[in-house]
């Protein structure tokens, strides 16, 4: 019986962890953010996390977290967002005292997408790709090629 309360208490406190709600925010960006075309931006269907995390072995930082580090992987994730709307800013620790430990900010939002810049950011295309513009510059079609239609092009 004392065995076990031992080992319960001992697996209690190695898979404790500590997260602390920092901030709630309205909105937050590290983009510069044009809000002339506030008007023009969509809110995303879903919530979004972003993390930026530190490993501690035995008692030696693997790195510095940063909450800008964060939002921005966020804002990655999602094609065109420039900002996070309605969210949350996190801190989380835990640590094993001379084995393990992790340190992140963790940071939640719905996306605030920039349908141009969502366009602009197709990651549809292949490795090889044949752009024809009109007269006036603008994009009249995109053709994905073979290396050898390329070379051929580029000839």
């Amino acid at each position: 019986m004392k065995k076990t309360v031992i080992l319960l208490l001992f697996a209690v406190i190695i898979l404790a962890g500590c997260t602390t709600r920092m901030v709630d925010f309205t909105i937050i960006s590290t983009k510069n953010v044009d809000l002339s075309r506030a008007a023009e931006f969509e809110s995303g269907k879903s919530r979004i996390t972003g993390e930026d995390m530190a490993h501690i072995i035995v008692f030696i930082p693997t790195g510095q977290i940063n909450i800008k580090e964060a939002i921005d992987n966020a804002l990655e994730s999602v094609p065109g967002a420039v900002a996070l709307l309605d969210g949350v800013i996190s801190s989380k620790f835990f640590y094993i005292p001379y084995i393990y430990g992790q340190q992140s900010y963790i940071v939640e939002g719905t996306a605030l997408i920039d349908p141009q810049l969502a366009s602009n950011s197709d990651n549809s295309l292949g490795e090889y790709n044949v752009v024809r513009l009109d007269s006036n510059g603008d994009l009249e079609s995109i053709e994905i090629v073979t290396k050898d239609v390329y070379e051929n092009y580029k000839r």
